[in-house]
């Protein structure tokens, strides 16, 4: 037994929008050079046929390495798609009635911004984890950022785990790492020569 916390794992968010000829081994490549403990498939797109074309490829790619797949927002996909579960990006409002659709099984995620309250409900409500963002200084919605302290509470009072998520860089992972249990990683990675790299440089970070 130690007293140190558990390490934080990674939370990997794909590209809104990405090649399918290319990107399912860029991300086979990342899956392969750095542990990953969920992926989550986040396309702008609402074509029907786009999100299924995607989901089936990244599903080969992740279940082959025994890795959960989930997709953004579209309830009504997990089940006919065989995915893993759900990231809802509407706070608290719809967990339990997914939670109800999807079985005991799935995975539901709940993206809470920064609201405390939100993160409470929603983990009471039947979410597998919450998640706050972003955590790094952004122009875009309000500029509101999910700070330090509110991870910092959530790790002490909350069991339902927590992702922190949003403009992350070496910096804030370091701070972050003892309070989050996963970081939600993404954009920061996939405008780079090298996303595998890049990933593998954020989980060193993430280990001091």
């Amino acid at each position: 037994m130690t007293d140190q916390p558990d390490q934080p794992q990674i939370y990997l968010i794909t590209p809104s929008e990405f090649e399918l000829s290319t990107f399912p081994d860029m991300l086979a490549r990342c899956l392969d050079t750095t542990e990953i403990a969920c992926v989550r498939l986040a396309l702008s797109t609402t074509d029907e046929a786009r999100i299924a074309k995607a989901a089936d490829a990244l599903r080969v790619v992740t279940h082959e390495r025994d890795v959960a797949l989930v997709i953004d927002t579209h309830v009504l996909m997990v089940d006919r798609l065989g995915l893993d579960g759900v990231h809802l990006t509407d706070g608290a409002r719809s967990v339990k009635k997914v939670r109800d659709d999807l079985g005991v099984d799935a995975i539901v995620g709940s993206f809470c911004g920064n609201s405390r309250h939100d993160g409470m409900t929603a983990g009471e409500l039947g979410a597998d984890y919450i998640s706050f963002g972003p955590v790094g200084a952004s122009s875009l919605g309000d500029g509101r950022q999910a700070e330090l302290e509110l991870f910092q509470w959530w790790s002490m009072m909350i069991e339902v785990p927590v992702v922190a998520e949003g403009m992350l860089d070496d910096a804030l992972i370091k701070t972050l790492a003892p309070h989050t249990d996963f970081f939600g990683i993404g954009d920061e990675i996939w405008g780079s020569d090298d996303p595998s790299a890049a990933l593998s440089a954020y989980a060193a970070a993430m280990i001091g």
